[in-house]
C-alpha cells in the first residue's frame, strides 16, 4: 500500500463502484463494534451477560465484546483495500496479466502440496499444521482445495488470452488443471473435492465458446471430439488416483458420520447464540469466547473450535443485523452483476466478469462450512473477482481517446 502510494498511479473507483462501496461498509460496520458505549445502553444490547461483572482490562464497554478481536479483524481489511486500490489503478493491459498471476501463485501451493503429500516435514510453530496434512501454503485443507478450485476458474481466461491462439497454453493448461484436480482430491477436503468440480464444469463453459473460435476453420465436430477427448482424459486421471487410493477426499466423503462431525454437533449451539445476540451480535473476533462461554460439555474435546465454520452465519452472530443486510446487499449485487455478465458475454472481449461471477459463487458456497474469506489470500481474491464482475462490457471495448490511466 505504501508503494502504491508513492509510486503508484491514482485508483480509478469509478471502474468499480460497487466494490469499493461494500469495503467501505465492511469497515464502517467493523469500526462502529470499536466506539465507546454508555453503560446504560451498553446494557441493552442482548447477550451482553456473558461478559457482565468480568473484570476486564478496558473499562469503556464497547459493541464488541472482544474489541482486541475487532481490532485485528479491522486492520484484516487493508488486504482487499489494497488489493483494490492496485487493480483500480492497472492499466488495461496491466490486468490482463492477473490470471496469470493467480495461477503462478495456485502453481507454488501445489507444489507446497506435491512436498506434503511425498511426506516432507514443513512444521511451523506460525501455521497450525498436522503431520501428513495436505494443505499447500493454508492452515486448513477446504481453504487450500477452494483456492485450487478458482485457479481452475481463471485457466480459460489464461489459456485463451484476449482471442490469442492457444500455442503452448493449451497442453500446459490442460496440464495444470489435472494437476489442480488431483491435488484438490489428495488434500482430503470434501467441500473442496465439490468446488473443484463446480470449477471444472464452468471452466469447460467458458472454454468452449472460445475452443469453437480456435477450431473455426476445422470440422464442426473436431471441437466437440476435442472437448469429449479433455474431459475423459481428466475422468480417467481422477479413476487412476481413487483407484491407487489416493483420493481421501472422497474417502472422508464415504466414511462422514454427520452425527459425528463437529460442525453439524455444534451448529445447534451457534444457531441459538446467533439468535440470543440479534440484532446486535457479539462484535468480529468475539467467537471463541463467546462459544466457550455456551459450549454443551458433550462437545468438550482436547482441541477447540475457533470458528462457527459457516461464515454466513458467522457474519451475523458477529455483526447482527447490519450483518445481516450487508449479506443480502452482496447477493442481491452478486445476482444483477452475474446476470448482466452472462447475459453480455457476446458482446465481451473478455471472459474475466463471468470468471468473475463463478469465483464468488464458488466462495459463496465455501462459506457455508468454513470460512475462506477470513484468510488474506482468499480476501485479496474476492477483491480482485468483484472487480473483474463489477467491469461493464463497455469498458472492454478500445476507445479511439486514452483512459484516465492511461499514459501518454
Amino acid at each position: 500500500m505504501i508503494l502504491l502510494c508513492v509510486f503508484g498511479r491514482r485508483p480509478v473507483p469509478g471502474q468499480a463502484k460497487a466494490p469499493w462501496l461494500f469495503l467501505a461498509a465492511a469497515l464502517l460496520i467493523v469500526a462502529v463494534q470499536l466506539v465507546p458505549l454508555p453503560e446504560d445502553v451498553w446494557r441493552l444490547f442482548p447477550g451482553r451477560d456473558l461478559v457482565d461483572g468480568v473484570p476486564v482490562a478496558d473499562p469503556e464497554r464497547r459493541w464488541s465484546l472482544m474489541p482486541s478481536g475487532t481490532l485485528n479483524a479491522l486492520v484484516s481489511l487493508v488486504v482487499p483495500f489494497t488489493v483494490l486500490a492496485l487493480t483500480t489503478a492497472m492499466t488495461r493491459d496491466e490486468r490482463a496479466w492477473l490470471p496469470g498471476m493467480i495461477l503462478a501463485l495456485a502453481a507454488a501451493s501445489m507444489l507446497l502440496g506435491l512436498l506434503q503429500f511425498s511426506g516432507a516435514s514443513l512444521y511451523s510453530p506460525l501455521i497450525n499444521y498436522s503431520p501428513a496434512s495436505v494443505i499447500g501454503n493454508f492452515a486448513n485443507r477446504n481453504h487450500f482445495a477452494l483456492f485450487l478450485a478458482l485457479a481452475c476458474l481463471v485457466l480459460p481466461a489464461w489459456m485463451f488470452r484476449e482471442g490469442r491462439p492457444l500455442s503452448w497454453r493449451g497442453p500446459v493448461g490442460l496440464g495444470l488443471l489435472m494437476l489442480f484436480a488431483l491435488m484438490i482430491l489428495a488434500s482430503g477436503s470434501r467441500a473442496g473435492m465439490i468446488m473443484g468440480a463446480l470449477a471444472i464444469a464452468i471452466a469447460g463453459c467458458l472454454a468452449w465458446r472460445e475452443l469453437r473460435r480456435e477450431l473455426r476453420r476445422a470440422p464442426r465436430w473436431l471441437a466437440l471430439a476435442v472437448t469429449i477427448a479433455v474431459a475423459m482424459l481428466i475422468a480417467g486421471v481422477i479413476l487412476a488416483s481413487v483407484l491407487s487410493d489416493r483420493a481421501v477426499s472422497i474417502q472422508r466423503i464415504v466414511s462422514l458420520d454427520v452425527e459425528q462431525d463437529m460442525r453439524s454437533r455444534a451448529f445447534p449451539t451457534i444457531w441459538q447464540m446467533t439468535r440470543d445476540v440479534f440484532p446486535t451480535g457479539i462484535g468480529f473476533g468475539g467467537f471463541d469466547a463467546a462459544f466457550r462461554a455456551r459450549e454443551p460439555l458433550d462437545l468438550l474435546k482436547p482441541t477447540y473450535f475457533n470458528q462457527a465454520h459457516n461464515d454466513l452465519v458467522a457474519m451475523v452472530l458477529d455483526a447482527g443485523l447490519p450483518g445481516l443486510l450487508f449479506l443480502l446487499s452482496v447477493a442481491a449485487w452478486w445476482a444483477w452483476a452475474s446476470a448482466r455478465a452472462w447475459r453480455d458475454a457476446g458482446r465481451q472481449k473478455t471472459i474475466l466478469p463471468r470468471i468473475g461471477s463463478a469465483m464468488l459463487l464458488l466462495i459463496g458456497l465455501a462459506s457455508v462450512v468454513d470460512y475462506p474469506v477470513r484468510t488474506p489470500l482468499v480476501m485479496a481474491i474476492v477483491a480482485i473477482a468483484a472487480v473483474w464482475l463489477s467491469t461493464r462490457p463497455d469498458h472492454q471495448k478500445g476507445s479511439t481517446l486514452p483512459s484516465t490511466v492511461q499514459h501518454l
